[in-house]
């Protein structure tokens, strides 16, 4: 199993607008810089996140804004934002040998604690909350003086 880096990107979006936001526009320039990313992805993941209600987004000068109180933002709300391939984390291969037992059954015997993993991960993005991101951040900047 493996979450795309769009997840940890999109994190990353939330805490530089809240950052930035304040002072300065936050621009797709701007976070690309901060992420060390392609501009272009950043749009993307951006309009993912404005899709999902969470930012909004202004033109020109506007920059973004994120549209609820951090701590009614969820890791699984990005998560949901911005992962697409999301309905199985865990892929089975195809070419199990049908008249072997075990490539004949196996599906069948993982499949529901597989499902059961998937939703324990799930339950625990709903637990984590951006204003814990926020906090430590702003404790980590503060503390590399």
């Amino acid at each position: 199993m493996q979450i795309s880096t769009k997840f940890t990107i999109a994190i990353h979006i939330l805490a530089a607008a809240e950052y930035f936001g304040k002072d300065e526009k936050v621009t797709s320039g701007l976070l690309a810089s901060s992420i060390g990313s392609n501009p272009v992805i950043i749009r993307n993941l951006m309009s993912d996140l404005r899709n999902a209600g969470l930012i909004e987004i202004k033109r020109g000068p506007g920059g973004i804004a994120i549209t609820r109180p951090l701590d009614q933002i969820t890791f699984y709300d990005v998560y949901e934002a911005v992962e697409k391939n999301k309905e199985d984390l865990f892929h089975f291969h195809e070419s199990s040998n049908p008249l072997c037992p075990v490539g004949r059954n196996i599906h069948a015997a993982l499949y529901g604690k597989l499902q059961d993993v998937q939703k324990d991960f799930e339950d625990s993005l709903k637990e984590k909350k951006l204003s814990d991101v926020i906090s430590d951040l702003y404790k980590e900047i503060e503390n590399a003086g």
